[in-house]
């Protein structure tokens, strides 16, 4: 067996940085978006989802993919969603094999009146704390943190093969 390629000093402060950061943010999301609107940090990111969608509609596999959620979630939060009339589901007409998710006039009021609270967080915790070069160098670091995330580890195999002996 190899030993680990441990992390020195600075990757290591890098990193917890990075991971207090993925524990607090969501906690500060969710809080404000709770005590403001009775609302969710999810439960928004599907509302504003659909909000920028042709017809403010997507199909439901297709919404779980851009919040990167599960089936049996985005079904259990739509669920929730249509309970409050801010979303409506009905059989997609092009393919009756689909279900369309469809913000309603209620959630599209519903996003735009949280969404002023919300980006005033976003800006606080978030934004107004670098300057535009750090902006910058931030978003391109998450968008290659995100193409490591899409891409399979070195070392995975496709499904149902074998190694060779």
């Amino acid at each position: 067996m190899t030993e680990p390629d441990w992390l020195d000093e600075q990757e290591m402060d890098t990193w917890l940085q990075i991971a207090h950061v993925l524990t607090r943010l969501p906690h500060a999301l969710d809080a404000q978006l709770v005590r403001d609107a009775g609302l969710r940090h999810f439960d928004f990111q599907v509302l504003t989802q659909l909000s920028q969608a042709p017809a403010r509609t997507l199909r439901m596999h297709e919404l779980a993919a851009q919040v990167s959620a599960s089936s049996s979630r985005i079904a259990h939060v739509v669920d929730r969603l249509e309970g409050h009339g801010w979303v409506h589901r009905e059989p997609c007409a092009e393919d009756g094999r689909f279900t369309n998710a469809t913000l309603t006039d209620e959630g599209w009021r519903k996003v735009v009146e949280t969404a002023p609270g919300h980006v005033a967080t976003v800006r606080r915790l978030v934004i107004d704390t670098m300057s535009r070069e750090e902006l910058a160098r931030v978003g391109s670091i998450g968008r290659r943190i995100l193409q490591a995330l899409d891409s399979p580890p070195p070392d995975a195999r496709p499904t149902g093969t074998r190694r060779s002996r």
